[in-house]
Parts: C-alpha cells; sequence; structure tokens
C-alpha cells in the first residue's frame, strides 16, 4: 500500500520545498513535475519576471540535479551551447570544451531571441540525447532536462520558433501574473538575497531515474491507449485547426498521462489522466486555422470541444 502512495508522497515533499522559493501557481509546480518525471521537455510562455528562472533553479535543487542557465541572444553560437574542440598550444592537440548544455537541469532562457541555427543546435541535443563534435558522440547527463522560456512573438527581437521545433516540448504553459495575495509574499521572498539557494533536496537524481522507469510500466488499458488516439486523430481532422497533433505529440500525451497518474498514487491509467494533461501536451502544437483565428477562436476551446464530441472510455480495470 506504501507503493501505491509513493508519488503522492514524493509530489507533496517537493511541492512543499519549492513552494519555499517559488510564490507562484501550484498548477505551475504541478506541470513542471509532470514533465520531470514524464521524460518531457517544458517551454514557458510569458513576460519577462514572473518567476521562470526561479521555479527552474527550485527543480533543480530539490532533486539534487545540477543546474545550467543558457541565455539565448541573436549573438549565441552553435558551439556555445553545445561545445567545441579548441586548440591547445601546451598539449599540442585539440581539447573538448563542454557547452552550456552539460548539466542535468538546462533553463534555455529566451530561446527565441536566438537565431534558427543556434535554437536547432539545443533542439537536436534534446532528441539525440547528446552532441556529436567533429565525428564524437558525447552523451548527455543522466536525467537530461530542458526548461525553455520564450517571449510572446510581438516582443522586439524575437525569431519564431518553427513548428516542428515546438513539437520537440512535450509539455507547454504559461505562469502569468500573480493573484494579490501572492505578489505580497514575492515581495517579502525579494528581501532575501537568493532564496533558491535555501532549497533542500527532498530526492536523488537515481531515486527519479527510477521513478521515470516505474512510470514507463504503469498499466494502461487498451481503450486508453484507443482514447489517445482517437484525440490525435480529432485534430488532425477538426476544421477549426490546420495542423494537429503529431505521433510524437500522442506519445507525449502517453507519457504525461502516466506521470500524472503517478502524481496521484496510482498505478494505472485513468481518463481523468489524459483529460488533465491534453491542453499543456498541445497548446503549442495544435495551430488555428485562418478562419478559427477570425472567429476568436482559441487552441483551448477547440480541445474542449473535441474532448466533448469523444466517447470516455468506461469499465477501466
Amino acid at each position: 500500500m506504501a507503493e501505491e502512495h509513493h508519488g503522492k508522497i514524493l509530489t507533496d515533499k517537493l511541492n512543499l520545498e519549492i513552494s519555499k522559493a517559488f510564490a507562484g501557481k501550484t498548477e505551475s509546480i504541478r506541470l513542471l513535475l509532470l514533465a520531470l518525471f514524464g521524460e518531457l521537455h517544458v517551454l514557458i510562455e510569458d513576460i519577462p519576471g514572473v518567476g521562470k528562472t526561479t521555479l527552474a533553479k527550485c527543480l533543480a535543487a530539490c532533486c539534487g540535479m545540477e543546474f545550467g542557465r543558457i541565455q539565448f541572444t541573436p549573438d549565441l553560437l552553435p558551439g556555445d551551447i553545445t561545445g567545441m574542440n579548441i586548440w591547445d598550444p601546451v598539449k599540442r592537440e585539440f581539447i573538448f570544451k563542454e557547452g552550456g548544455i552539460m548539466h542535468q537541469v538546462i533553463l534555455a532562457d529566451e530561446i527565441n531571441r536566438a537565431t534558427a541555427r543556434t535554437q536547432a543546435a539545443l533542439l537536436e541535443a534534446m532528441e539525440e540525447e547528446g552532441v556529436t563534435i567533429d565525428g564524437r558522440t558525447i552523451p548527455l547527463p543522466p536525467n537530461f532536462m530542458v526548461i525553455a522560456t520564450q517571449n510572446p512573438t510581438e516582443f522586439t527581437g524575437t525569431f519564431t520558433l518553427p513548428e516542428a521545433q515546438l513539437d520537440r516540448f512535450g509539455i507547454s504553459f504559461s505562469l502569468g501574473y500573480p493573484e494579490r495575495e501572492v505578489e505580497k509574499r514575492i515581495l517579502d521572498l525579494s528581501r532575501k538575497t537568493n532564496p533558491a539557494s535555501e532549497i533542500e533536496a527532498v530526492t536523488t537524481p537515481g531515486e527519479i531515474k527510477a521513478i521515470q522507469e516505474e512510470i514507463r510500466k504503469i498499466h494502461a488499458e487498451p481503450s486508453i491507449k484507443d482514447y489517445i488516439i482517437n484525440i490525435a486523430e480529432a485534430t488532425r481532422n477538426d476544421e477549426n485547426l490546420r495542423l494537429g497533433l503529431s505521433p510524437r505529440g500522442a506519445q507525449h500525451l502517453f507519457r504525461a498521462a502516466g506521470a500524472s497518474a503517478f502524481l496521484e498514487g496510482r498505478d494505472y491509467l485513468i481518463p481523468e489522466d489524459v483529460m488533465n494533461t491534453v491542453y499543456p501536451v498541445c497548446r503549442h502544437r495544435l495551430l488555428l486555422s485562418p478562419g478559427a483565428a477570425y472567429r476568436n477562436m482559441t487552441t483551448l476551446k477547440v480541445i474542449e470541444e473535441i474532448l466533448s464530441r469523444l466517447h470516455l472510455p468506461s469499465g477501466i480495470n
């Protein structure tokens, strides 16, 4: 019985520890944990100054994982991310200088301020779980996770992420402005030099890896898998969308649903696990048709309409 509730107990511990320095919406923490346990990368689209960096630092600290930050700018080069071979005149040979990506939790800050070539270097490493320098493949650290932030597209100096690159992110969300009482707490936390430095590790990278393996084995009835595929097919055929959910997106939804079940202390999937994760998995992937945009439709509204039309699996064992 204790094992059944392991996910809930650990989730509560992580929530409590992160909340010591991050005064924001608990839903944001839940989504970040879904990504961590589901082995998914995260894209956060928001304005500056709402706590994205703090949230990423807190996650790494409470999991005992190495944290690295890469500030994306127009002059950032691919080698700054992946690393490069540099000539050592003393040793008279080339030595490898690690890039900023060689950490377990990477904050790719303002990713859409860099050029497409530099964006691609990061996203290729995310997909391949390693970097190739002069024919030599170097694996990324275990538990590797990217938390990328991007400015709203109407901000000055941004380069739009192509659809194929957006599809590599498993979960997307926005923090938004805090509520009034929450912002008062933020003011109190700002008196501390570095609130995130007070975060203590409540788990280990090894335990996180074991949890990820456990989630891969969570039981899913065939009807749940059919439900996920039905959602994907519905997005591909919906007249309000010009781009639906890809097969990779369906895989990410399956992983996120498994992580949701774990967070609730279950070793099996139920339809609610899919319903509660479908929007953060799909929101950055689905593109509205011109007609839907003209009618002021939103991605959330389209997803809600699709879910309302689909038959909900029942009799889950």
